[in-house]
């Protein structure tokens, strides 16, 4: 709802609208520390149980980030977008979709929601409840693999909503990102907030502090880059009915 909508709301008590924006930063902070426990959690269980095999390892990683990413956006969808991603709610900001307060306080629960997830994966599996990552991740094809994943992750959000298909959002991420553990070098981190909770485990899904800048800064240059390709592709939003 952008600010001008919110100003011709006269049916909608102050007091609703605030207890809306409450229930819509819980799921988004829980969602994504849920997605966080997912990805660290099943990259931990993944190092021990497929000890040798980094390629078995990385396959089962995928496989629980994909189901636990099409169960959590069903889950919260309704609630509040089931972004659970900084660069999800910039993009929907710069659509006009959202308002600038709704989109600094998305963001905040999004990063603190993932490291308190990364928190939770990493005391469930009996390791310090923060150890800073020592897997560096630093080179210019990390960095192009981080802004392809984040603009194909962008439009492919976009592209579903703008024509109507918002039923199939969850499968159409969900499977995207499996898929882009794989075929991106990076293994498609895609998300500034799960990029930062991620430096908090010294474990197979974590990504040293020095490394982060530079993965948050290219997931931004796909998110500017994403919006003109929204802008350009799907320049008319259609409604669902309109199919």
């Amino acid at each position: 709802m952008t600010d001008a909508q919110l100003a011709h709301e006269p049916q909608t008590g102050i007091g609703e609208l605030r207890l809306d924006l409450v229930r819509r930063l819980v799921a988004e902070g829980f969602g994504t520390a849920m997605l966080i426990v997912a990805v660290v959690g099943s990259g931990i269980a993944a190092s021990r149980l497929s000890a040798g095999d980094v390629g078995l390892q990385l396959l089962e990683n995928a496989a629980a980030t994909t189901a636990a990413l099409i169960g959590l956006i069903l889950m919260f969808g309704a609630v509040s977008g089931a972004h659970f991603n900084p660069v999800v709610t910039l993009l929907d900001r710069a659509l006009g979709t959202m308002t600038t307060r709704d989109t600094g306080l998305y963001v905040l629960a999004q990063v603190v929601g993932g490291c308190v997830g990364t928190v939770l994966a990493n005391v469930m599996f009996e390791l310090p409840a923060v150890a800073w990552s020592t897997t560096d991740r630093s080179s210019a094809a990390l960095w192009l693999s981080e802004v392809l994943a984040t603009l194909t992750l962008l439009v492919l959000i976009q592209g579903c909503v703008r024509t109507g298909r918002t039923s199939v959002v969850p499968f159409a991420v969900g499977i995207w990102i499996g898929g882009a553990y794989w075929f991106t070098s990076s293994t498609s981190f895609a998300n500034p907030a799960v990029t930062i909770a991620r430096t908090l485990s010294d474990s197979f899904a974590g990504i040293a502090p020095a490394s982060a800048p530079g993965f948050v800064a290219a997931q931004l240059v796909g998110c500017v880059l994403a919006y003109a390709l929204v802008r350009f592709l799907y320049p008319h939003h259609r409604s669902e009915a309109a199919l």
